[in-house]
């Protein structure tokens, strides 16, 4: 981001999280609660991209692996004679997604236990920032109204 810029920025969706990657501001003057905010937030997103990274690497590679066996067993070859690839129904692709989720679901749940701790302790961290600005911004505007 140009050194002008106030506000984070949002990249283009990474090709194995598929997550917008986001460079946070960091303001000049940062106070220690700030850091501490800024901080959790950038954990929160390297934890979220390691583990949708792996998640879709092995969602993808099972896939694959589901979708040749399934070829292979009915004597189906990967690529037909014009080398489209060959696909599975709807049907066949569900029965793969139902068993990838329920072999995931400890994982899942494991994640959405700690995206939950991490959003709780940002959301708790956002208001402790904010009650100091508003606090700072009533005590600057008291002693403006003194003068």
């Amino acid at each position: 981001p140009p050194a002008h810029s106030h506000s984070d920025w949002i990249g283009p969706p990474d090709k194995h999280s598929n997550l917008r990657p986001i460079i946070f501001y960091v303001p000049p003057e940062e106070s220690a609660l700030e850091w501490r905010l800024r901080e959790a937030r950038q954990e929160a997103q390297a934890s979220n991209q390691r583990f949708w990274a792996l998640h879709n690497r092995a969602f993808r590679q099972e896939k694959e692996e589901f979708i040749y066996s399934r070829l292979k067993a009915k004597g189906v070859e990967m690529r037909d004679e014009s080398g489209q690839k060959a696909t599975l129904n709807a049907e066949e692709m569900a029965d793969f997604y139902k068993d990838f989720l329920s072999k995931n679901l400890k994982k899942h749940l494991q994640y959405n236990r700690d995206w939950y701790k991490r959003n709780f302790r940002i959301t708790f961290l956002m208001g402790q920032v904010a009650l100091v600005r508003a606090l700072r911004w009533l005590r600057q505007r008291k002693k403006n109204i003194e003068q």
